[in-house]
């Protein structure tokens, strides 16, 4: 029970506090809240910081912190190695594709009978190309007295010496027409 004394002195320190005309029971049901809020975030807290302690222990399971200095500057080696691979494998990619440029990728071959009498479709004209259609035209002509190769060079897709029905196919065939 409070005495006059002590309700006097609670009521001096509401009236410096601007509290004079409030009911106490209006303040204790207010701190109540306050203290329902407040421990509601601590153990929002404590749930929180459990969780952080259960991730940093799967992290830390087994090490220590020279052990895990360790691991992370392999960890830090490493990449500085692939990295420097990935660097060369750019630059030996660029070098690749650089000389596929000149390599023959189209070919074009059509097989055909020379001399309607042979049989056998032995001679062929053989197109190969690169990825800018300059290259050459091969013309195989099989007969009984023997086997003539003949070359004509292609550049841009053309040849200044005229070609043969086959060969025109031939090339055709390489640069994808056909």
């Amino acid at each position: 029970m409070l005495t006059t004394d002590n309700t006097m002195i609670i009521s001096e320190i509401f009236h410096s506090m601007g509290l004079d005309g409030m009911d106490i029971g209006y303040l204790f049901i207010g701190m109540a809240a306050c203290i329902l809020l407040l421990l509601i975030l601590l153990i929002v807290s404590f749930r929180k910081t459990s969780q952080l302690e259960k991730r940093l222990d799967k992290f830390m399971l087994g090490k220590d912190a020279k052990s895990l200095e360790k691991d992370i500057i392999a960890l830090y080696e490493d990449n500085k190695f692939i990295k420097i691979n990935m660097d060369k494998n750019k630059k030996d990619i660029r070098t690749l594709y650089k000389n596929m440029e000149s390599a023959f990728q189209k070919v074009g071959i059509v097989k055909y009978d020379a001399f309607q009498q042979m049989g056998g479709q032995l001679s062929f004209s053989l197109a190969l190309l690169d990825e800018n259609n300059n290259g050459f035209v091969l013309n195989s002509v099989h007969s009984t007295e023997g086997c003539y190769t003949y070359t004509k060079e292609i550049k841009n897709g053309e040849c200044a010496i005229s070609l043969g029905d086959e060969e025109k196919k031939a090339l055709s065939m390489a640069i994808g027409k056909e």
